[in-house]
């Protein structure tokens, strides 16, 4: 990726609109979550949080947005979230999220997602599609207190697949990191997508024969890992993919790996995934989120 730097015939990295900036940070006041600091610079937006879960009228939405359209060449993003103590926090893209065609430099995203004692936040975005020649690098880290659940969601698709561009970006870099606040860490995920490379998109860790790859983590302390990694694949099993669930070290949780070449089916297997999590862990079904 650092090969692929350069400087881009448009507005290069660092200019006004090209350095997405959020910074949001949740407390707990009276009986409900709010969202009580932020900031944020174009790209990067966020909708009015919205209290729109009828089993959760404490739990505010949040829909990150960014004005852009998508991500475009030297684009440098960044997202930092704090979940105070006690919190409950959904947040999620208003749709997946374009990477645009890429002639010179690429773009990254960096987020880093903090849960402090006794929160509760779920992070699920929408899919990233790589358009042709797409340079994209992806940086997101957790920081979970031993108190703290945390259901975290990726979704690749291998292109617009609409069109045929399957596996034709030049490269996209996906690393997850999940620790705990001394920095402990307990989840390290890197996904390495490079079409030049044998074996690096078609082999059998990653998409294979798949069109989606779709990730689901579940850290959490309100039930052993085997319960949470056997409810996973019970809910899966009913799905039109193929999937594969384990649980996380150290009794932290579970997680599971999706696939299938029919992006509704993969969409409808994640929220299966999701509403089985929420009935388990905090009692109440996943709500029917409305996006544009």
């Amino acid at each position: 990726m650092r090969a692929l730097t350069g400087t881009p015939d448009t507005l290069a990295a660092g200019r006004p609109g090209k350095v997405g900036l959020l910074e949001l940070r949740y407390a707990r006041v009276g009986d409900r979550t709010e969202l009580v600091q932020r900031y944020q610079k174009s790209p990067l937006q966020i909708m009015r949080p919205l209290y729109v879960d009828p089993q959760r009228p404490d739990m505010p939405v949040t829909y990150l947005m960014s004005v852009g359209g998508g991500v475009v060449q030297a684009d440098r993003n960044r997202i930092d979230i704090d979940c105070g103590p006690g919190t409950a926090v959904h947040l999620t893209t208003q749709a997946a999220t374009k990477l645009h065609r890429m002639e010179f430099d690429h773009a990254t995203q960096v987020v880093r997602l903090t849960a402090e004692a006794g929160s509760y936040v779920e992070y699920l975005p929408d899919a990233l599609i790589p358009y042709r020649d797409a340079r994209f690098y992806q940086h997101t880290h957790v920081v979970a207190d031993p108190t703290a659940t945390v259901l975290l969601g990726e979704t690749i698709a291998a292109g617009r697949l609409a069109r045929g561009e399957r596996h034709a970006y030049r490269m996209l870099f996906s690393d997850l990191e999940i620790t705990r606040p001394d920095g402990e860490p307990l989840v390290i995920d890197t996904v390495r997508l490079d079409p030049h490379e044998p074996g690096s998109v078609t082999g059998p860790a990653v998409f294979g024969a798949h069109d989606l790859m779709a990730t689901l983590y579940a850290l959490t302390p309100l039930a052993p890992a085997a319960q949470v990694a056997d409810t996973l694949h019970e809910a899966l099993r009913t799905c039109a993919v193929s999937f594969g669930v384990s649980e996380l070290p150290d009794e932290c949780g579970a997680w599971a790996r999706i696939m299938g070449s029919d992006p509704p089916a993969v969409a409808r297997a994640v929220h299966t995934a999701w509403d089985a999590l929420r009935r388990l862990l905090i009692g109440v079904p996943a709500p029917d989120l409305r996006k544009t």
